[in-house]
């Protein structure tokens, strides 16, 4: 059996007048993120995990912020593409790991949906899915709500 792992990172700006989704989940809150597709950082950073891990570049390349048809473009939608151009390549998800940064609103309570989105479509088990939530202390865009960010590590395996 052969492994590979990538990582991703997105951020995107906290602004009124947007929804704001994370893990395919739309979370209530007064603020969304702004992006060309829905601003999903968590499910971009995943997404660029996964491509990184076969060296295929990131989510840019693929879904250009440039090109009008992924404006507003559900990020899962988006994720089952690259989930079968991995699958296509004879790899499949052993499991992922990620971290959502956030400063409000408390995310823990919409973890346990966000990670069934996740998994059903990379048609995987949901305890293959992990999804933390941490503030930044107050430091930075992110602490000072400005923002949300998200790390992802996905192992790949053949």
């Amino acid at each position: 059996m052969n492994l590979r792992i990538g990582n991703g990172y997105d951020i995107h700006q906290l602004v009124s007048g947007r929804r704001l989704i994370l893990g395919g989940v739309e979370i209530p809150h007064h603020l969304g993120l702004l992006g060309h597709s829905d601003a999903d950082v968590l499910t971009h950073a995943i997404m660029d995990a996964m491509l990184g891990a076969l060296s295929l570049g990131d989510i840019g390349h693929y879904f250009p912020p440039t090109d009008p048809q992924w404006k507003d473009a559900d990020s899962l939608k988006l994720l089952a593409q690259v989930n079968q151009l991995i699958l296509s390549k004879g790899w499949r998800i052993s499991n992922l790991d990620s971290v959502i940064v956030a400063e409000r609103p408390k995310l823990k309570p919409h973890l346990p949906a966000m990670r069934d989105r996740l998994a059903e479509v990379l048609q995987v088990n949901v305890d293959q899915v992990g999804i933390k939530a941490t503030t930044n202390e107050k430091l930075g865009p992110v602490g000072r709500e400005e923002g949300i960010a998200a790390h992802a590590v996905v192992l790949l395996q053949d």
